[in-house]
């Protein structure tokens, strides 16, 4: 699913609840990450989670249904950009914006996927 996909969906749902479960089914309907792509584990994140790529492709793992979907989400944001697109991109204010209600600890992971990927 692409992220516009993802957004979409997201923007037709006003309950924070619903919202959560739409980003629990989205890690639940991730692509399985590839034999050729290089995974980095995530430091900051509440539960273990990677982020993997495969030259400009995005895959992600995680151990919480959660993280799972926002692995998801984020990748889905990034997927098919080379690091100087992503670098460019507002990655933080695009998440904000799809005002998923997040505790602190699900933030500071998100905050990590980001740097992570805005430091490629």
């Amino acid at each position: 699913m692409t992220y516009t996909e993802m957004k979409n969906i997201l923007a037709t749902v006003d309950d924070p609840v619903e919202k959560l479960e739409l980003v629990m089914d989205f890690g639940a309907h991730m692509p399985p990450v590839p034999d050729s792509a290089v995974c980095s584990d995530i430091v900051g994140c509440a539960s273990w989670a990677q982020i993997c790529r495969d030259g400009n492709r995005f895959y992600g793992r995680a151990d919480s249904g959660l993280v799972r979907g926002i692995v998801a989400i984020i990748t889905a944001m990034v997927d098919g950009k080379a690091p100087d697109e992503i670098k460019k991109m507002d990655l933080a204010g695009e998440f904000a914006a799809l005002n998923l209600n997040l505790g602190t600890g699900r933030l500071g992971g998100v905050n990590s996927m980001i740097s992570f990927l805005q430091n490629l």
